[in-house]
C-alpha cells in the first residue's frame, strides 16, 4: 500500500487555553473550536463537518459513529466526510498543530518530544484495502507444518510535546502507513548487511522525518528533547539532531565503535566506577509499589558511525548514562537502562535529571492506551485505510484533550475553572455534587472541578486513592455533556 499523509501543531499558555465557544460547540466542548481554528479545507463545509463531528465523538468516546452521530443524516455525512478525497489526516490535524507549537511557545524551559510508534490491527474481509502490519506464526497444521498469517492493519508513528511535569501539549507530527511500503526491505537486508542499506529504505525514516518536522515546526531546536525507546538507537538520527541544532534522549540496544574504534561502548563503560546511587519508585505485574535502588555511571565518549557509512557520518561525542540495579529481583525484572545523549551529564543530578525526562516517556504508551481502550479505534468499521487514517486523526484530538485534562488536574489544579467549564457547567457539577465544606468567593478552582468530572465517571475521592486517570475523566466529561444537554432542554419541555 501507501505511506498516508503527515504532520503539524499549536495550543495556549502553560498548555492552559482559554476557549472561545463558537456557534456549534458550546459548553466543555468549546475547545474544538480553537483547536480547529488554523484548519484550511478546500470547502468550508469540511471544516463546519469536522467540527460537528469531534463535537459528537468528545460526548461518546469509545461508541461507533452511529451512535455517537444519533441519526442517520448525521452519520452519512460522517462517512461521506472521511471518503472524501478533499480531505487527509494532515487537514484534520493541521489545525491541532498549530495550537500545539502555541502551547510549547507559552512553555519556558526543556520540551520533551516522545516518538512511539502503535499498530492498529483490524478483521476484514478484504484485508487488502487496509494493508499489513506484520506476519505471525499461526501454530501447526495437521501435517505439523507452521502456518503464517498476514495481521490486516495500519501502524501510527506520533511525536507527543510534553512538558518535564508531565502535561501533555499536543502532537508535533503524526505518520501512517503499511508495511506494503516497504515491501522486500526483509530480503534486502538478508542479502546486504543492514547498516548498509541505506536510511530511506528502511521504515525507521518515520523517526528522522518527525525530529525533523517537530523541530521546524515549534521553532525552538535548543528547547527540545527527543525522546525514544531502543528502537530509536538511530546513528543517522544523532546526526540529524546535530546538524538541525536539537538534542535526543534515547535508550539504546546497539553496542557501537567508541574512542578510536578499537572497543566498544559496553567495553568503555564496564570499566567507568559507580558514581551514585538513586532510589526509583517501581511497580510490578500486580500492582505492588516498591523502591528500588540504581547505581549510576555516566561518560563522555567519541562514538563512530556504523562500519558501512563511515564514509557518510562523522563521529560524535556523546553521554553514556547506565542506570542498574544492583541485584535481579526475584518478581519483577532488574532495572537495566542504557541511556544516549548529546545532552551533558555532569554530576548525578544531571544523571538523575536524564532518567527522569526518560521516564516520562511512558506518558505516549498511556495517549496509545486511550487511542485504543477509550476510542476503541481498532473496533472501527470502515473499509478502506485511507477512511481510517482519517478515523484516527480525529480520535487523536479526542484523546489529547482527555489526557491534557487528567494531567492539568495534576501540574496545576489551582488554576481557574472558567478555563474549561462555563458558569453552567460549574453550577451543575456544584448541584450534583456539592462542596463538603463552604469555599471562598473564587475558591473554586479547576482541580475542584475536574474531580467532581472524575466522581461523575466512578472515582470515589478517597484519601488513599491516586489522582483520577483518563478513564473516570472521559467517562465524567460525556456524562457532564449529557447532563448539561438535558439542563437545557427541561425548560422548553416542562416550563421554567
Amino acid at each position: 500500500m501507501v505511506a498516508f499523509g503527515p504532520n503539524a501543531g499549536d495550543a495556549g499558555p502553560v498548555g492552559i487555553e482559554r476557549c472561545s465557544g463558537g456557534a456549534d460547540v458550546q459548553g466543555s466542548n468549546a475547545w474544538i473550536e480553537d483547536e480547529l481554528a488554523s484548519c484550511n479545507f478546500a470547502d468550508e463545509r469540511l471544516g463546519r463537518r469536522l467540527s460537528t463531528l469531534l463535537d459528537q465523538m468528545a460526548g461518546a468516546m469509545g461508541d461507533s459513529i452511529p451512535l455517537a452521530c444519533q441519526d442517520w443524516a448525521n452519520t452519512k455525512a460522517a462517512y461521506r466526510f472521511f471518503a472524501n478525497d478533499r480531505v487527509s489526516e494532515a487537514d484534520i490535524l493541521a489545525g491541532h498543530f498549530d495550537s500545539t507549537r502555541q502551547r510549547v511557545a507559552a512553555t519556558t524551559g526543556p520540551l520533551l518530544v516522545i516518538q512511539d510508534t502503535t499498530e492498529f490491527s483490524f478483521q476484514r474481509e478484504h484485508p487488502e484495502k487496509i494493508g499489513q502490519t506484520v506476519r505471525v506464526n499461526s501454530g501447526q497444521d495437521q501435517e505439523g507444518r507452521f502456518r503464517m498469517h498476514t495481521v490486516c492493519g495500519l501502524l501510527m508513528h506520533a511525536s507527543l510535546a510534553v512538558t518535564t511535569e508531565g502535561l501533555p501539549l499536543g502532537l508535533g507530527a503524526v505518520k501512517f502507513w503499511t508495511r506494503t511500503k516497504f515491501k522486500g526491505t526483509a530480503a534486502l537486508k538478508r542479502k546486504i548487511n543492514p547498516t548498509r542499506v541505506p536510511i530511506e529504505q528502511k521504515e525507521s525514516v518515520r523517526w528522522l522525518e518527525n525530529l525533523r518536522q517537530t523541530t521546524e515546526r515549534f521553532g525552538d531546536p535548543t528547547r527540545c528533547i527527543h525522546v525514544g525507546d531502543r528502537e530509536s538507537d538511530i546513528y543517522e538520527l544523532f546526526c540529524l539532531a546535530q546538524e538541525l541544532g536539537t538534542h535526543f534522549l534515547v535508550r539504546t540496544c546497539v553496542d557501537r565503535l567508541a574512542l578510536g574504534g578499537d572497543t566498544t561502548v559496553d567495553a568503555v563503560m564496564d570499566e567507568v566506577a559507580v558514581q551514585g546511587v538513586h532510589a526509583v519508585t517501581v511497580r510490578d505485574g500486580k500492582g505492588h509499589v516498591s523502591t528500588a535502588e540504581v547505581e549510576l555511571t555516566y561518560r563522555s565518549l567519541r562514538i563512530l558511525p556504523p562500519i558501512g557509512k563511515q564514509k557518510r557520518y562523522p563521529a560524535l561525542t556523546l553521554t553514556v548514562l547506565h542506570a542498574r540495579e544492583r541485584e535481579a529481583p526475584a518478581d519483577r525484572p532488574r532495572i537495566d537502562w542504557k541511556l544516549l545523549t548529546d545532552l551533558p551529564v555532569l554530576s548525578n543530578g544531571d544523571a538523575v535529571e536524564k532518567l527522569r525526562w526518560y521516564a516520562v516517556r511512558w506518558k505516549i504508551e498511556v495517549f496509545h492506551k486511550i487511542l485504543k481502550s477509550g476510542c476503541k479505534a481498532e473496533e472501527a468499521r470502515l473499509r478502506s485505510a485511507d477512511r481510517l487514517v482519517k478515523l484516527i486523526a480525529v480520535y487523536c484530538l479526542v484523546i489529547w484533550r482527555v489526557f491534557w485534562l487528567t494531567m492539568i488536574n495534576r501540574s496545576a489544579p489551582d488554576v481557574d475553572a472558567g478555563i474549561v467549564f462555563t458558569d453552567r457547567e460549574q453550577e451543575i457539577l456544584d448541584f450534583l455534587i456539592p462542596n463538603k465544606a463552604p469555599t471562598l468567593p473564587g475558591g473554586n478552582t479547576l482541580g475542584i472541578y475536574l474531580t467532581k468530572v472524575a466522581k461523575l465517571g466512578g472515582y470515589l475521592a478517597r484519601g488513599c486513592d491516586p489522582p483520577p486517570g483518563n478513564t473516570v475523566m472521559w467517562r465524567g466529561m460525556a456524562r457532564l455533556i449529557d447532563i448539561t444537554l438535558g439542563s437545557e432542554i427541561a425548560p422548553q419541555l416542562v416550563g421554567n
